[in-house]
């Protein structure tokens, strides 16, 4: 790879994917390479869409494309009167495949790793989440986040967040193991932990 910059380059680019590594991106850049027109020019061309036209939903959190409105939170043809905070874009598609939950979602981004941290705790979205329960009457809001301690941290700061608003706050069952994260979690495992989650006194 020496003296091809921009082969060196990508390979540090792909290696920062999660689960890659240096030798598992080379050999997905030369796979790439060996098929230029069939995986190569196509990936680049949706790549390039992507950073165009795809972006984070400043109410939300999920991604929506720039052009139309967020289907998650501004479409209003389904009336839902839950929502449920997860972490993660990736939390959100695990839940939504086990097909257990019907209702709205708000995506954090992320956790509360230092609670000192007041612009960490901003771009959250917990001033959002307060406007769309009064906005959408929402019933009920279930907290979602993984159970490690950066993620029960965080459900605790929402849940003190939410107490003005007299809205029923729920957390998913402990049929989540400890330290565990919703992506990593199967359809089983994720359906009894909505079936037996549990009222969290909001008062």
């Amino acid at each position: 790879m020496r003296n091809l910059p921009e082969i060196e380059n990508l390979i540090k680019i792909i290696s920062k994917l999660p689960g890659l590594g240096p030798k598992s991106a080379k050999r997905i850049i030369l796979k790439m390479i060996n098929n230029r027109n069939e995986i190569l020019k196509p990936l680049a061309n949706n790549l390039n869409d992507v950073f165009k036209n795809i972006e984070r939903c400043k109410i939300c959190g999920t991604l929506k494309s720039n052009i139309n409105p967020c289907s998650n939170c501004e479409d209003k043809s389904k009336k839902f009167n839950k929502i449920c905070v997860v972490e993660n874009i990736s939390d959100q598609w695990a839940i939504e495949s086990s097909s257990i939950f019907q209702g709205y979602f708000h995506i954090l981004g992320g956790t509360i790793s230092d609670t000192n941290n007041s612009n960490n705790r901003e771009n959250l979205l917990i001033n959002s989440l307060i406007e769309r329960i009064k906005n959408d009457k929402i019933e009920e809001v279930i907290l979602a986040t993984s159970a490690t301690v950066e993620g029960q941290t965080t459900a605790f700061y929402i849940q003190d967040s939410l107490r003005n608003t007299k809205t029923k706050v729920s957390k998913l069952a402990q049929g989540l193991p400890v330290g565990g994260e919703i992506e990593n979690s199967d359809d089983g495992t994720l359906i009894s932990a909505f079936k037996n989650r549990k009222d969290l006194d909001n008062s």
